[in-house]
């Protein structure tokens, strides 16, 4: 079987790694991302992938934690270096090579963020988890997925969601919504749809990188997408 994609990026949320709990992660969940993500690197794919760090710690409001914006911000993207060591040791468990880049030096648990190393080591076959955001302040996770799968030149960024791809309204709370099977940026935009933040989501319009919305939780979804199934929404220029 032929993939239809050869490099994607796929970006979970950190509150995807809950599964059923309040807080940290579902060993579980983790090992269902792992077999799934094992299931497209053995068709040949070369895999990146952004976490969140939702699951950890979610940027409270200043007035009532004290915490102000930019200190809080880092504090997620140390939460996102935690969520990707649990990833990295998911995938190894199961015999899957990875690399985990932060863009925030620490040097014992993390190779630095290097672009060109970054490429070779999804050109050899290694997963590549991609930690601490764009390593700035006042930037989510889902513009560094943005960033990072322009930067290594991928395809196509999977977004890996618990529900199965973009509706007029949210689903879980709207049974009238209606869900697209394709829809273009400037629809999106139009409609006022929160695909992504509009830093991320303006990123790979300008860059004409389509975003694939989907449902994660569902096993055997991701081997679905890359091989070219219609799984979820298909957004594009």
């Amino acid at each position: 079987m032929i993939p239809k994609y050869k490099r994607i990026l796929l970006k979970v949320s950190g509150e995807a790694l809950m599964g059923d709990k309040s807080f940290g992660f579902d060993n579980a969940v983790i090992a269902q991302y792992a077999k799934d993500i094992k299931s497209i690197v053995e068709l040949g794919v070369q895999v990146a992938i952004v976490i969140g760090g939702g699951n950890i710690y979610r940027g409270m409001n200043e007035a009532e934690t004290g915490i102000e914006r930019a200190h809080g911000d880092y504090m997620g993207m140390l939460a996102t270096v935690i969520n990707g060591m649990a990833m990295q040791a998911g995938l190894e468990k199961i015999g899957v090579y990875t690399r985990l880049q932060s863009a925030i030096k620490m040097e014992q648990i993390a190779e630095p963020y290097i672009r060109r190393r970054a490429i070779r080591h999804v050109e050899k076959g290694r997963v590549v988890i991609f930690g601490a955001g764009t390593g700035n302040p006042y930037f989510t996770t889902d513009t560094a997925g943005s960033l990072r799968a322009i930067e290594i030149n991928a395809e196509v960024i999977l977004k890996g969601t618990r529900v199965d791809g973009i509706y007029t309204a949210d689903p879980e709370k709207d049974p009238t919504a209606e869900k697209f099977e394709t829809i273009t940026f400037q629809e999106c935009i139009s409609k006022n749809l929160k695909v992504m933040d509009m830093t991320a989501f303006t990123l790979c319009m300008e860059n004409q990188l389509p975003i694939i919305v989907f449902n994660i939780n569902k096993p055997g979804n991701l081997l679905r997408v890359v091989r070219g199934e219609k799984v979820g929404t298909l957004v594009k220029a």
